[in-house]
């Protein structure tokens, strides 16, 4: 390890494709002076990165083999951030359980099984980690019961993971980003859309659905990925970074807002923004 690099802080950054979330972690955590290991399963789709001169690495987040050889490669860690991540909407009762369990091994497993691999090095380092969860974690989205209930497990993850790892100097921060402008969210019409399947009880809502499970509308008011970016990394750099961070578009001040209102109160406003206000019980008037 060279002189500049043992005095340099370092961060590894899990799902850095190029127009992601992680990419923008990566860029402005390069930005602000540190050594950025950006990773992905394809490293030739970090190749905005690579100009950039941040160095990339091959990792799959869902091979162990994968994740010890990226860990064998790192000689000292400062910030882990577990970005790599995926989306699914679909109601309940349409529900691919070999699906929703995949989202499960990416949004949580595959966190857990990165952080394990690189803690010796963040117990040297007295360092971070920081998870990638969402807003979705803490409300009950109609269409989104595996997403959100990925988001939420992750989220209990990271509390328990704060409280076990304080002993060890090891600060533990919980990311809830709202919607963003990365290539996840994006309005693109060469992308697949999401479709409900033939038969499901909300066939006669199609439309309305339909447009809530492809982000249409949270495109519209998503956060810039480059703001994102640096005011995530800004907050994170902090001396005393927060436990729980919300950033991202679609009014997340008013969610936060919305959380501490009485039981039930909240349930209006998701109805209305999903289109399930639109859904009518069959055979009714």
């Amino acid at each position: 390890m060279s002189k500049s690099l043992a005095t340099t802080r370092t961060v590894l950054i899990t799902g850095c494709s190029d127009g992601s979330l992680g990419a923008a972690l990566a860029n402005s955590f390069h930005k602000a002076g540190l050594h950025v290991y950006a990773t992905s399963r394809n490293v030739a789709k970090m190749a905005g990165l690579a100009a950039l001169g941040i160095e990339t690495l091959p990792l799959d987040v869902l091979d162990q083999s994968s994740i010890d050889a990226a860990a064998s490669k790192i000689p000292h860690l400062d910030i882990l951030v577990n970005n790599a991540g995926t989306m699914y909407a679909m109601p309940f009762s349409d529900l691919s359980i070999p699906k929703a369990k995949e989202i499960f091994d990416i949004n949580v497993w595959s966190y857990l099984a990165v952080t394990q691999a690189f803690l010796p090095l963040l117990l040297k380092s007295k360092g971070m980690i920081v998870n990638q969860t969402s807003g979705a974690s803490v409300l009950p989205i109609p269409w989104q019961t595996a997403y959100n209930a990925s988001k939420a497990a992750m989220g209990m993850f990271s509390d328990i993971q704060r409280l076990e790892l304080q002993p060890f100097g090891i600060t533990v921060v919980d990311l809830k980003t709202n919607a963003t402008k990365s290539n996840g969210m994006t309005i693109d019409a060469n992308k697949p859309r999401l479709l409900l399947p033939k038969g499901s009880l909300y066939e006669p809502q199609r439309e309305a659905i339909e447009t809530w499970m492809n982000y249409d509308k949270l495109a519209q008011d998503a956060m810039d990925t480059e703001e994102y970016g640096e005011v995530v990394v800004g907050n994170l750099l902090k001396k005393k970074p927060a436990p729980v961070m919300w950033f991202g578009g679609f009014q997340t001040w008013v969610l936060r807002i919305a959380l501490v209102l009485p039981f039930g109160t909240l349930d209006g406003m998701l109805k209305k923004m999903t289109g399930l206000d639109t859904v009518v019980l069959r055979g009714s008037k």
